[in-house]
């Protein structure tokens, strides 16, 4: 196999107009088609958005008829200034032909200016501010290069629902964990038969699109300030070898004969373990462990942390259990675009229940959401300001609640879901995040702009497969208070948490509010909060209903219903969690006063969950004092 000399410059990055790549002002991008397809290609200052879809239609054969050229949330017109060196973009047709998907193949144009003359494997992105980072990934990268070239092939990873690589060094030791985008769950080159869906439409969460998991994987490590959850070092990068699973339609089927493809992908360190923790019980796990790692799925508010994805290290040898390291991978359905039902598999841990450390407070005082959701801005431009918007917010949740004293668990608990006569309902979280949107919903009343928002779903998710409608044409204010709904979180009440715990502690803030015999006043009472009203049951869980009878779509033990046929279809997955809260449409004014009423919100919040965790404690002690 002819492999390329790896010898690209690493780490420069593009100012738009301010800074161009070299004296000619050229830079490299690499171009995704929706089916796969990867090409890099150097930009000129005159190329636009056209002269690429041009370049991919002789290099690739892709039609791009009627396609969008896209970069996360922008879609590139004409200018391409704004465009970083070594940035993915993503072709996409507006019209989506089902019927037929084009292979992910090498470029084979003759011209030389639409030839592909990158290395093997490519870093994406990465400023110098992360420079021991890209060192470190670097030299893995020339590990692998070398062994390529000796015939050191990637070995397939045959668990999980996606299409994942172990690439060896020239020892044959496993130094990496490759998962290009496009062999995702439901990608169109996905090698276990879970296809169906064009790259940048809903995937496995409806709220992290197919496509995005690479650079989610990449963030999660980013926001690991200091190692302090032990994430592996992880990069996004364009990587070409024949071992890569290339479908030729949507029906997933296999070409015989293997040719080098290039793909981008997420690139992590493969870290030697002893185990997984579903193999072994958690007791003996280090509290600071736990704490740490739940630290930070809180913050990028993880749906997906269950043991599978928790590897475990054993630190004194072979034999007995011990001290033992914990390391957390598998990050890609983090940070999705609205809030979602999470998994914390850890709320059931015990050491989720023993209080933070100092340590682990200072480490959570320090956190900067601002700048945090900058970092990300300048080293994944592609990431969406939706995704952005659920790191401020579960930050500041995370900052507030710790500063309250609630431990991991309790955090955790208030911001999953629960179900109620087989129905889902918001967790407290999302119930504050109604609240506070119904507030300035009512500071919005007069204003001539509310009349005229349009108040649609927060993106454009290919909403018409499900029957979906988000569309509707209801004001903030409708959708608040068309119908009641029920907020029992094991309450089994229909009135809402918020309006009980108002009740809970009103007579002492009134008395406190109170003028005293001096004529002075205590201290200012905390916001009222009203019974929430919601039109939640009918458009979204209504809906959720309906998309299960009519795709009959049914629950399984793992993440997909059974199918008869040899493949399964994006139709099959889990019927979509109802999103109950917008983030991404509002905008910056209105975002700033959001976060204003949220945090006015979350004490009163903060103490109905301590006299709830109380209380069951309480409960606890009372039925096992009885020793035998």
């Amino acid at each position: 196999m002819a492999v390329a000399v790896f010898s690209s410059p690493l780490g420069r990055e593009y100012h738009g107009n301010n800074r161009m790549e070299g004296k000619s002002g050229r830079r490299r991008v690499f171009v995704q088609t929706e089916t796969g397809c990867v090409l890099g290609m150097e930009l000129d200052r005159s190329d636009n958005a056209h002269t690429v879809k041009r370049r991919l239609h002789l290099a690739l054969n892709v039609p791009v008829e009627e396609s969008s050229l896209t970069f996360g949330d922008m879609v590139l017109k004409n200018d391409l200034s704004a465009i970083r060196r070594d940035s993915p973009l993503l072709l996409t047709r507006n019209v989506m032909h089902r019927s037929s998907s084009t292979p992910c193949l090498s470029p084979t144009g003759r011209d030389i200016q639409q030839r592909d003359f990158s290395g093997p494997v490519e870093i994406l992105g990465h400023t110098d501010s992360f420079a021991r980072t890209k060192q470190l990934v670097k030299d893995l990268v020339k590990d692998i290069v070398k062994a390529m070239k000796v015939g050191v092939d990637p070995i397939p990873v045959h668990s999980g629902l996606g299409g994942a690589y172990y690439f060896r060094n020239s020892r044959g030791e496993s130094v990496a964990i490759v998962k290009p985008t496009d062999e995702e769950p439901f990608a169109p080159n996905n090698p276990k038969g879970f296809v169906g869906k064009a790259l940048g439409q809903p995937g496995l969460k409806r709220s992290v699109r197919v496509g995005e998991t690479g650079f989610r994987e990449v963030a999660a490590y980013l926001l690991d300030h200091d190692h302090f959850a032990n994430v592996p070092p992880t990069a996004l990068v364009k990587i070409t070898h024949s071992v890569f699973n290339v479908n030729d339609g949507v029906k997933g089927n296999k070409p015989q004969n293997k040719k080098l493809v290039s793909k981008i992908a997420s690139f992590q360190q493969f870290i030697p373990h002893d185990f997984d923790a579903s193999d072994h019980g958690t007791s003996n796990f280090p509290v600071a462990a736990v704490h740490r790692i739940g630290i930070l799925d809180i913050r990028i508010f993880n749906t997906d942390r269950h043991a599978g994805n928790l590897l475990v290290r054993k630190l004194d040898g072979a034999g007995s259990f011990g001290q033992v390291v914990l390391v957390p991978i598998d990050h890609g359905l983090c940070l999705p675009e609205c809030l979602e039902d999470p998994y914390f598999e850890w709320i059931h841990w015990p050491q989720a229940s023993i209080p933070f450390s100092e340590d682990e407070l200072e480490y959570i005082e320090k956190l900067d959401p601002g700048k945090d959701s900058q970092m990300l801005r300048d080293e994944l431009p592609m990431i969406r300001e939706a995704c952005l918007r659920v790191l401020v917010l579960c930050t500041i949740f995370l900052k507030e609640a710790a500063a309250f004293g609630l431990c991991l668990a309790e955090i955790g608990e208030m911001m999953s879901r629960e179900f109620h006569g087989g129905e889902e309902e918001p967790s407290e979280l999302e119930v504050l995040c109604i609240e506070a949107r119904r507030l300035i919903a009512e500071t919005q009343v007069l204003s001539p702009r509310a009349e005229a928002e349009d108040d649609g779903f927060q993106f454009d998710l290919d909403c018409e497969e499900a029957g979906f409608d988000f569309t509707s044409d209801m004001s903030s204010e409708d959708f608040m208070t068309k119908s009641p709904f029920s907020m029992g979180f094991g309450n089994g009440s229909g009135r809402s948490t918020l309006s009980k715990l108002d009740e809970s502690i009103e007579e002492e803030e009134e008395s406190e509010g109170e003028e005293d015999d001096t004529g002075s006043v205590g201290p200012r009472k905390m916001p009222t909060i009203s019974k929430l009203s919601m039109s939640l049951k009918n458009n979204c869980l209504g809906v959720n209903q309906k998309y299960q009878k009519s795709s009959g779509a049914k629950p399984a033990s793992g993440y997909l219903a059974s199918s008869s046929s040899g493949h399964r279809s994006a139709n099959e997955q889990l019927p979509a969690s109802p999103n109950f809260v917008k983030l991404a449409d509002m905008d910056e004014e209105e975002w700033v006063q959001f976060l204003e009423k949220f945090e006015e919100l979350l004490y009163p919040a903060f103490a109905k969950r301590k006299s709830v965790t109380i209380g069951q404690r309480q409960r606890q002690r009372l039925g096992t004092s009885c020793q035998f």
